[in-house]
């Protein structure tokens, strides 16, 4: 008897059986993932901010100045979009448009102090409603989670 060479991935077999938990590993990690975000994103500094407006602080925090082309590069939005959402948080006073010295048609936006603690609170207040909740888990649970972690940044990142 011959032994087969093909592992139980590659079996024809298998294949539909594998689909079904995929997609039902895909939906269950999918929703929860949503939920999750959806919660974390409540706890924030200025409750009147939308998503997109907070978006854009943070990716600003991160990456330093942008222009608002870059920005809306980033963000996956029109330039038009990207415009009105600056606008609002230039109002606001959380950023700052600079001219850059080089081109004077070129401007920057970069956070201003108080859009800088504005990210800074926002941080605070997500990450210490997360650690209450991983607090009330068992070692085991928060080592899967770490584990979770490392493979979800990777998927975040194909």
């Amino acid at each position: 008897m011959i032994a087969s060479t093909e592992s139980p991935r590659t079996d024809p077999a298998a294949e539909p059986n594998r689909r079904v938990v995929t997609h039902e590993l895909s939906s269950e990690i999918r929703v929860a993932v949503n939920r999750l975000s959806r919660r974390l994103r409540a706890e924030k500094a200025d409750t009147d901010l939308t998503d997109g407006q907070t978006t854009v602080l943070g990716v600003l925090s991160v990456r330093g100045p942008l222009t608002l082309s870059e920005l809306a590069e980033i963000e996956r939005v029109t330039p038009p979009s990207m415009n009105r959402t600056v606008g609002a948080l230039v109002d606001a006073g959380y950023i700052e448009r600079e001219t850059s010295p080089d081109d004077r048609r070129k401007v920057f936006l970069h956070l201003s102090p108080t859009g800088t603690e504005l990210v800074r609170e926002t941080r605070r207040r997500r990450d210490e409603w997360l650690y209450q909740r991983l607090a009330d888990l068992s070692p085991a649970e928060r080592r899967t989670l770490a584990d979770a972690a490392t493979i979800l940044r990777a998927l975040s990142q194909s």
